[in-house]
Protein backbone atom coordinates (compact mmCIF):
# COMPACT_ATOMS: atom_id res chain seq x y z
CA UNK A 1 0.00 0.00 0.00
CA UNK A 2 3.19 2.48 1.08
CA UNK A 3 4.51 1.70 -2.33
CA UNK A 4 0.97 2.95 -4.52
CA UNK A 5 0.58 6.02 -2.03
CA UNK A 6 4.00 7.24 -2.92
CA UNK A 7 3.29 6.82 -6.51
CA UNK A 8 0.41 8.29 -6.36
CA UNK A 9 2.51 11.55 -4.45
CA UNK A 10 5.28 10.93 -7.03
CA UNK A 11 2.66 11.25 -10.17
CA UNK A 12 0.16 13.85 -8.15
CA UNK A 13 3.76 16.57 -7.88
CA UNK A 14 4.72 15.79 -11.78
CA UNK A 15 1.20 16.74 -12.62
CA UNK A 16 1.92 19.77 -10.60
CA UNK A 17 4.97 20.69 -12.24
CA UNK A 18 3.36 20.04 -15.78
CA UNK A 19 0.91 22.73 -14.81
CA UNK A 20 3.11 25.07 -13.10
CA UNK A 21 5.58 25.50 -16.09
CA UNK A 22 2.87 26.87 -18.12
CA UNK A 23 4.44 28.57 -21.24
CA UNK A 24 7.46 26.65 -21.26
CA UNK A 25 5.70 23.30 -21.27
CA UNK A 26 3.52 24.71 -24.13
CA UNK A 27 6.25 24.99 -26.14
CA UNK A 28 7.93 21.67 -25.20
CA UNK A 29 4.34 20.29 -26.40
CA UNK A 30 3.98 22.26 -29.07
CA UNK A 31 7.91 21.30 -30.27
CA UNK A 32 6.90 17.48 -29.64
CA UNK A 33 3.42 17.77 -31.34
CA UNK A 34 5.52 18.33 -34.69
CA UNK A 35 7.03 15.55 -34.24
CA UNK A 36 5.20 13.21 -33.46
CA UNK A 37 2.51 14.96 -36.29
CA UNK A 38 5.34 14.28 -38.59
CA UNK A 39 6.08 10.38 -37.70
CA UNK A 40 2.04 9.84 -37.99
CA UNK A 41 2.06 11.61 -41.40
CA UNK A 42 4.60 8.93 -42.60
CA UNK A 43 3.23 5.96 -41.26
CA UNK A 44 -0.11 7.33 -43.16
CA UNK A 45 2.07 8.07 -46.41
CA UNK A 46 3.79 5.01 -45.87
CA UNK A 47 0.39 3.17 -45.65
CA UNK A 48 -0.65 4.75 -49.06
CA UNK A 49 2.77 4.46 -50.92
CA UNK A 50 2.23 0.50 -50.04
CA UNK A 51 -1.15 0.38 -51.03
CA UNK A 52 -0.27 1.75 -54.38
CA UNK A 53 2.31 -0.21 -55.14
CA UNK A 54 0.02 -3.51 -54.61
CA UNK A 55 -2.52 -1.99 -56.18
CA UNK A 56 0.01 -1.60 -59.53
CA UNK A 57 2.05 -4.87 -59.07
CA UNK A 58 -1.58 -6.60 -59.26
CA UNK A 59 -2.64 -5.28 -62.20
CA UNK A 60 1.12 -5.78 -63.87
CA UNK A 61 0.58 -8.70 -66.67
CA UNK A 62 3.02 -10.06 -69.44
CA UNK A 63 1.20 -9.46 -72.41
CA UNK A 64 2.59 -11.72 -75.30
CA UNK A 65 1.92 -10.10 -78.99
CA UNK A 66 1.38 -12.52 -82.46
CA UNK A 67 2.53 -11.17 -85.43
CA UNK A 68 -0.70 -10.78 -87.88
CA UNK A 69 0.56 -13.99 -89.98
CA UNK A 70 0.21 -15.91 -86.45
CA UNK A 71 -1.99 -19.33 -86.82
CA UNK A 72 -4.76 -20.43 -84.54
CA UNK A 73 -2.13 -22.99 -83.72
CA UNK A 74 0.99 -21.29 -83.11
CA UNK A 75 -1.29 -18.84 -80.30
CA UNK A 76 -2.90 -22.37 -78.79
CA UNK A 77 0.38 -23.81 -78.82
CA UNK A 78 2.01 -20.89 -76.87
CA UNK A 79 -0.90 -20.99 -74.50
CA UNK A 80 -1.32 -24.52 -73.76
CA UNK A 81 2.87 -24.11 -72.92
CA UNK A 82 2.18 -20.86 -70.82
CA UNK A 83 -1.10 -23.04 -68.96
CA UNK A 84 1.67 -25.67 -68.01
CA UNK A 85 4.23 -23.32 -66.11
CA UNK A 86 3.39 -23.41 -62.08
CA UNK A 87 3.54 -20.19 -62.06
CA UNK A 88 1.11 -19.11 -64.41
CA UNK A 89 -2.20 -18.59 -62.82
CA UNK A 90 -4.64 -17.90 -65.72
CA UNK A 91 -3.62 -16.80 -69.43
CA UNK A 92 -6.77 -14.89 -71.22
CA UNK A 93 -6.91 -14.97 -75.10
CA UNK A 94 -7.05 -11.49 -76.68
CA UNK A 95 -8.41 -12.17 -80.53
CA UNK A 96 -7.44 -9.91 -83.33
CA UNK A 97 -10.90 -8.42 -83.58
CA UNK A 98 -11.01 -8.31 -79.77
CA UNK A 99 -7.73 -5.96 -79.55
CA UNK A 100 -9.47 -3.70 -82.34
CA UNK A 101 -12.33 -3.03 -80.39
CA UNK A 102 -10.34 -2.46 -77.96
CA UNK A 103 -7.71 0.32 -79.53
CA UNK A 104 -10.84 2.12 -81.25
CA UNK A 105 -12.42 2.39 -78.09
CA UNK A 106 -9.60 3.80 -76.62
CA UNK A 107 -8.69 6.07 -79.01
CA UNK A 108 -12.11 7.13 -79.93
CA UNK A 109 -11.33 10.50 -79.51
CA UNK A 110 -8.57 11.04 -81.42
CA UNK A 111 -9.84 11.91 -85.00
CA UNK A 112 -6.19 11.53 -86.16
CA UNK A 113 -5.24 7.88 -85.20
CA UNK A 114 -9.09 6.85 -85.86
CA UNK A 115 -8.91 8.78 -89.93
CA UNK A 116 -5.38 6.60 -90.10
CA UNK A 117 -6.54 3.75 -89.09
CA UNK A 118 -10.22 3.94 -91.74
CA UNK A 119 -7.66 4.67 -94.27
CA UNK A 120 -5.52 1.46 -93.51
CA UNK A 121 -8.82 -0.50 -94.61
CA UNK A 122 -7.74 -3.62 -92.65
CA UNK A 123 -7.14 -4.68 -88.86
CA UNK A 124 -2.82 -3.91 -87.96
CA UNK A 125 -3.63 -5.45 -85.00
CA UNK A 126 -2.28 -9.10 -84.28
CA UNK A 127 -3.36 -11.52 -81.32
CA UNK A 128 -2.13 -11.68 -78.35
CA UNK A 129 -2.46 -13.44 -74.71
CA UNK A 130 -2.67 -11.58 -71.34
CA UNK A 131 -1.05 -13.90 -68.49
CA UNK A 132 -1.95 -13.30 -64.79
CA UNK A 133 0.96 -15.09 -62.65
CA UNK A 134 0.15 -16.47 -59.21
CA UNK A 135 2.54 -14.04 -57.77
CA UNK A 136 3.65 -10.69 -58.89
CA UNK A 137 7.17 -11.89 -58.36
CA UNK A 138 7.12 -14.54 -60.84
CA UNK A 139 6.33 -12.63 -64.38
CA UNK A 140 9.97 -12.04 -64.63
CA UNK A 141 10.36 -15.85 -65.05
CA UNK A 142 7.52 -15.85 -67.39
CA UNK A 143 8.64 -13.29 -69.51
CA UNK A 144 12.09 -14.96 -69.53
CA UNK A 145 10.50 -18.39 -70.77
CA UNK A 146 8.38 -16.06 -73.56
CA UNK A 147 11.41 -14.19 -74.61
CA UNK A 148 13.28 -17.90 -75.07
CA UNK A 149 11.18 -19.13 -76.73
CA UNK A 150 10.66 -16.38 -79.42
CA UNK A 151 14.62 -15.87 -79.92
CA UNK A 152 14.18 -19.88 -81.08
CA UNK A 153 12.14 -18.82 -83.73
CA UNK A 154 10.81 -22.43 -84.37
CA UNK A 155 7.58 -23.51 -83.81
CA UNK A 156 4.74 -21.83 -82.06
CA UNK A 157 8.01 -18.94 -80.68
CA UNK A 158 7.93 -17.84 -84.86
CA UNK A 159 4.42 -16.59 -84.44
CA UNK A 160 5.41 -14.26 -81.12
CA UNK A 161 6.40 -10.84 -82.10
CA UNK A 162 6.90 -8.83 -78.63
CA UNK A 163 6.78 -9.81 -74.69
CA UNK A 164 5.72 -6.50 -73.32
CA UNK A 165 7.16 -6.79 -69.51
CA UNK A 166 10.32 -4.68 -68.97
CA UNK A 167 8.06 -1.43 -69.42
CA UNK A 168 5.86 -2.27 -67.33
CA UNK A 169 8.63 -3.76 -64.69
CA UNK A 170 10.52 -0.45 -65.22
CA UNK A 171 7.69 1.68 -64.40
CA UNK A 172 6.99 -0.13 -61.27
CA UNK A 173 10.85 -0.56 -59.88
CA UNK A 174 11.14 3.64 -60.45
CA UNK A 175 7.58 3.76 -58.27
CA UNK A 176 9.04 1.45 -55.74
CA UNK A 177 12.97 3.62 -55.58
CA UNK A 178 10.53 7.02 -55.28
CA UNK A 179 8.71 5.54 -52.30
CA UNK A 180 11.60 4.47 -50.86
CA UNK A 181 13.75 7.91 -50.96
CA UNK A 182 10.57 9.12 -49.77
CA UNK A 183 10.44 7.17 -46.69
CA UNK A 184 14.70 7.87 -45.94
CA UNK A 185 13.79 11.25 -46.28
CA UNK A 186 10.86 11.38 -44.09
CA UNK A 187 12.46 9.21 -41.45
CA UNK A 188 15.27 11.50 -41.46
CA UNK A 189 12.77 14.60 -41.17
CA UNK A 190 11.72 12.40 -37.74
CA UNK A 191 15.03 11.92 -36.51
CA UNK A 192 16.21 15.57 -36.96
CA UNK A 193 12.69 16.29 -35.41
CA UNK A 194 13.03 14.07 -32.29
CA UNK A 195 16.63 15.46 -31.25
CA UNK A 196 15.42 19.01 -31.51
CA UNK A 197 11.76 16.99 -29.13
CA UNK A 198 14.57 15.76 -26.93
CA UNK A 199 16.68 19.25 -26.38
CA UNK A 200 13.31 20.71 -25.88
CA UNK A 201 11.89 18.73 -23.01
CA UNK A 202 15.64 18.10 -21.60
CA UNK A 203 15.80 22.16 -21.17
CA UNK A 204 12.22 22.24 -19.74
CA UNK A 205 12.76 19.65 -17.08
CA UNK A 206 16.28 21.55 -15.82
CA UNK A 207 14.66 24.92 -15.99
CA UNK A 208 11.74 22.74 -13.74
CA UNK A 209 14.59 21.47 -11.25
CA UNK A 210 16.13 24.73 -11.35
CA UNK A 211 13.28 26.28 -10.05
CA UNK A 212 12.69 23.24 -7.52
CA UNK A 213 16.01 23.58 -6.28
CA UNK A 214 15.08 24.64 -3.17
CA UNK A 215 12.26 22.04 -2.50
CA UNK A 216 15.01 19.24 -3.75
CA UNK A 217 17.09 20.33 -1.05
CA UNK A 218 14.25 19.97 1.68
CA UNK A 219 13.51 16.32 0.55
CA UNK A 220 17.31 15.63 0.53
CA UNK A 221 17.70 16.79 3.78
CA UNK A 222 14.90 14.69 5.07
CA UNK A 223 16.11 11.92 3.44
CA UNK A 224 13.81 11.29 0.87
CA UNK A 225 14.26 8.80 -1.84
CA UNK A 226 16.17 8.84 -5.20
CA UNK A 227 12.15 8.23 -6.96
CA UNK A 228 10.90 10.19 -4.53
CA UNK A 229 12.91 13.39 -5.64
CA UNK A 230 13.27 12.41 -9.45
CA UNK A 231 10.48 10.74 -10.20
CA UNK A 232 7.96 13.68 -10.95
CA UNK A 233 9.99 15.29 -13.00
CA UNK A 234 10.33 11.93 -15.28
CA UNK A 235 6.68 11.97 -14.81
CA UNK A 236 6.37 15.44 -16.08
CA UNK A 237 8.40 14.23 -19.29
CA UNK A 238 6.03 11.30 -20.13
CA UNK A 239 3.40 13.85 -19.52
CA UNK A 240 4.89 16.13 -22.34
CA UNK A 241 4.73 12.79 -24.76
CA UNK A 242 1.31 11.66 -23.80
CA UNK A 243 -0.39 15.43 -24.45
CA UNK A 244 1.20 15.52 -27.77
CA UNK A 245 0.09 11.94 -28.89
CA UNK A 246 -3.33 12.94 -27.94
CA UNK A 247 -3.37 16.50 -29.38
CA UNK A 248 -1.90 14.67 -32.81
CA UNK A 249 -4.67 12.41 -32.73
CA UNK A 250 -7.58 15.13 -32.47
CA UNK A 251 -5.89 16.90 -34.96
CA UNK A 252 -5.59 14.00 -37.63
CA UNK A 253 -9.24 13.34 -37.09
CA UNK A 254 -10.94 15.87 -39.01
CA UNK A 255 -7.70 16.37 -41.30
CA UNK A 256 -8.14 12.97 -42.23
CA UNK A 257 -11.64 12.90 -42.77
CA UNK A 258 -11.58 16.15 -45.27
CA UNK A 259 -8.15 14.34 -47.27
CA UNK A 260 -10.53 11.32 -47.43
CA UNK A 261 -12.44 11.61 -50.57
CA UNK A 262 -9.30 13.11 -52.53
CA UNK A 263 -7.15 10.56 -51.60
CA UNK A 264 -9.45 7.81 -52.52
CA UNK A 265 -9.32 9.80 -56.08
CA UNK A 266 -5.64 10.09 -56.37
CA UNK A 267 -4.69 6.65 -54.23
CA UNK A 268 -7.47 4.63 -56.24
CA UNK A 269 -8.70 2.00 -53.17
CA UNK A 270 -6.51 4.11 -50.20
CA UNK A 271 -8.68 6.23 -47.96
CA UNK A 272 -7.08 8.20 -45.33
CA UNK A 273 -9.87 8.35 -43.34
CA UNK A 274 -10.97 4.67 -43.60
CA UNK A 275 -6.86 4.01 -43.07
CA UNK A 276 -7.65 6.24 -39.37
CA UNK A 277 -10.38 4.97 -38.37
CA UNK A 278 -9.43 1.20 -38.89
CA UNK A 279 -5.97 1.91 -37.64
CA UNK A 280 -6.57 3.91 -35.21
CA UNK A 281 -5.15 1.75 -32.14
CA UNK A 282 -1.75 1.25 -34.42
CA UNK A 283 -1.22 4.75 -34.91
CA UNK A 284 -2.37 5.66 -31.31
CA UNK A 285 0.60 2.98 -30.24
CA UNK A 286 2.90 4.85 -32.45
CA UNK A 287 2.03 8.18 -31.87
CA UNK A 288 1.22 8.48 -27.95
CA UNK A 289 4.02 5.54 -27.62
CA UNK A 290 6.54 7.48 -29.34
CA UNK A 291 5.68 10.34 -27.40
CA UNK A 292 6.22 8.37 -23.95
CA UNK A 293 9.38 7.53 -25.00
CA UNK A 294 11.21 10.71 -26.39
CA UNK A 295 9.52 12.61 -23.00
CA UNK A 296 10.68 9.59 -20.76
CA UNK A 297 13.83 9.83 -22.46
CA UNK A 298 14.40 13.37 -22.12
CA UNK A 299 13.70 13.48 -18.36
CA UNK A 300 15.55 10.58 -17.67
CA UNK A 301 18.69 12.45 -19.14
CA UNK A 302 18.15 15.82 -17.45
CA UNK A 303 17.59 14.00 -13.83
CA UNK A 304 20.80 12.12 -14.43
CA UNK A 305 22.63 15.40 -15.68
CA UNK A 306 21.24 17.62 -13.22
CA UNK A 307 20.61 15.32 -9.96
CA UNK A 308 23.32 13.40 -10.31
CA UNK A 309 22.94 9.72 -10.57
Amino acid sequence: MSTWLNFKRVARYGFVGFLRNGFVSLSAIAIMGITLFVIAVLVIIGAGATSVLNELASKVDVTVYFQIEATEDQIASVKQSLEALPQVAEVIPVSREEALARFTERHKNDQLTMQALQELGENPLGASLEVRAKDPTQYETIAQFLEAQQAGGEGAGAGIDRVNFAQNKTAIDRLAGIIDTSRKLGLAVAILLGAASVLIVFNTIRLAIYTSRDEIGVMNLVGAGQWYVRGPFVIAGVLYGVVSGLLVLAILYPLAAWLGPGSEKFLGSFNVFDYYLSSFFFLFLIVVGSGVALGALSSFLAVRRYLGT
